[in-house]
């Protein structure tokens, strides 16, 4: 497979194995060095295949040597080809160097070097919360924020996945590869810096040009079930391709935001894939009303999911016109919400905090997003009916409360493992509780009495 020409992928409907080359490749060359088939057929085949399949790693391998700046999986091709290939072959000297550049002054690594452009799009967002982005940063940082994450775009069609240039990366580094998460997020943190005329609109034609090949880029990833996946279009059945709760309604939110935007035609596919992406967060919505996301997970929950972080991120998807969906659609969706709303108010413990899931230990960074997304609904007056608006207000108060108390007012912010890999590796983020706390109480602050946030730190 890795031998084929790289477009043929798309063609079969095999784009998660580009996606996976590095790691296919690596496979296949240490087993047939060390276990040849036996089928004499076989072993001139795989011969064959080893040089064209070498040189098709080096040619993906990035600038960094580290494929997709993740060390588990540099370490992996560079120890399995060690023993196949001279220690002098390049691809094992670049991943050598790439190990050596990248370790830490503890002597561990990373899982990835850095989430740089998934952090700042994240830290952008939470000073944007209730307007505060310009009290927070002048508008000259404002502009140099604003540059550097457009200029983070994809130019230029990836080695790894072969989607066309327009998405983003989580790091500014090149072996990042554009996402169905990092690409909204660049979206939206974009909207938030642009300056904007008296209308509302964002001044700078070349940024809308820019924005509209962003939506359009994740439009074109969207699958046929309506869920956006991470890396690719594909069968729906890796981790790589497989449509996610919280990916998709990161891309609604961002489709939403920039609707007005966009030329005529890119609207309209706006709007039909706004309209199949809430047809998939019906159809995965959980019995008890969560949704269970990709890329966070807690490890005391069942199967280690964490459906209190991905019911946050649906819930915050903005009111959508009935015109948009459809009567019945539109009917479906608000039980939805409904009843996730009642799954997130359940799920707060008796201090005012939130875990992973119901009953679990609160943590800084879940609390953070439950007590983010209630202001959210709280901000839209007709998001809640009015008994669920003040159980909803009420969990507001107590939540903030325990931010606060977890946080010492606002001046520790202890990182839990919330960050779940492939291959079920655990990471934290230092940034995370800071930042999920920043847009948490930013945003919540205008639906609390003055006596719920002391003058502290917070």
């Amino acid at each position: 497979l890795g031998a084929l020409p790289r477009s043929w992928f798309h063609r079969l409907g095999l784009p998660v194995v580009s996606y996976a080359l590095p790691a296919l490749i690596a496979i296949g060359q240490t087993q047939h060095h060390h276990n040849p088939s036996r089928n004499p057929m076989l072993r001139l085949l795989r011969r064959w295949a080893r040089a064209r399949t070498l040189r098709v790693l080096a040619e993906i391998q990035p600038a960094s040597g580290g494929f997709l700046e993740a060390a588990p999986l540099t370490s992996f091709v560079t120890m399995s080809l060690i023993n196949v290939c001279p220690l002098e072959h390049p691809v094992v000297q670049k991943g050598l160097a790439f190990l050596a550049d990248t370790v830490r002054e503890d002597g561990s690594w990373p899982i990835d070097t850095n989430l740089s452009v998934w952090v700042t799009t994240l830290s952008v967002k939470a000073l944007a919360a209730q307007d505060r982005l310009a009290q927070a940063l002048p508008p000259a940082e404002q502009e140099t924020l604003l540059q550097w994450i457009r200029d983070q775009q994809a130019q230029s069609v990836n080695p790894y996945t072969m989607t066309a240039p327009g998405g983003w990366a989580w790091t500014d580094l090149s072996g990042g590869v554009p996402d169905g998460d990092d690409t909204p997020g660049a979206l939206l943190a974009l909207r938030a810096l642009a300056p904007k005329n008296d209308a509302g609109l964002v001044q700078d034609p070349q940024l809308r040009t820019r924005a509209a090949a962003g939506i359009a880029w994740l439009i074109d990833l969207q699958n046929r079930d309506g869920g956006v996946p991470a890396f690719c279009r594909g069968w729906g059945k890796f981790p790589f391709d497989k449509s996610s709760p919280d990916l998709t309604a990161h891309a609604l939110r961002a489709w939403r935001a920039w609707r007005e935007e966009l030329g005529e035609d890119l609207a309209k596919r706006a709007d039909h894939a706004a309209a199949r992406g809430i047809q998939f967060l019906v159809a995965t919505q959980q019995e008890d009303g969560s949704w269970v996301p990709l890329w966070f997970g807690n490890q005391f929950a069942k199967d280690q999911h964490n459906p209190l972080y991905g019911t946050a991120q649906v819930l915050r998807i903005p009111t959508l016109p009935e015109t948009l969906l459809g009567g019945p659609l539109q009917a479906k969706w608000r039980g939805a919400r409904e009843k996730a709303v009642q799954w997130l108010l359940a799920a707060q413990d008796a201090g005012g905090g939130w875990g992973g899931a119901p009953t679990l230990e609160a943590t800084i960074e879940e609390t953070a997003q439950a007590v983010e997304t209630l202001a959210t609904l709280l901000d839209c007056p007709s998001a809640l009916p009015g008994e669920t608006r003040s159980q909803a207000k009420d969990a507001l108060c107590r939540g903030c409360g325990s931010l606060l108390a977890m946080t010492g007012g606002g001046t520790r912010f202890a990182p839990a493992p919330i960050g779940l890999y492939f291959a079920q590796l655990w990471y934290h983020e230092r940034l995370y509780p800071l930042i999920f706390t920043v847009a948490a109480l930013s945003r919540a602050r205008g639906h609390l009495p003055n006596r719920a946030l002391p003058t502290s730190n917070a």
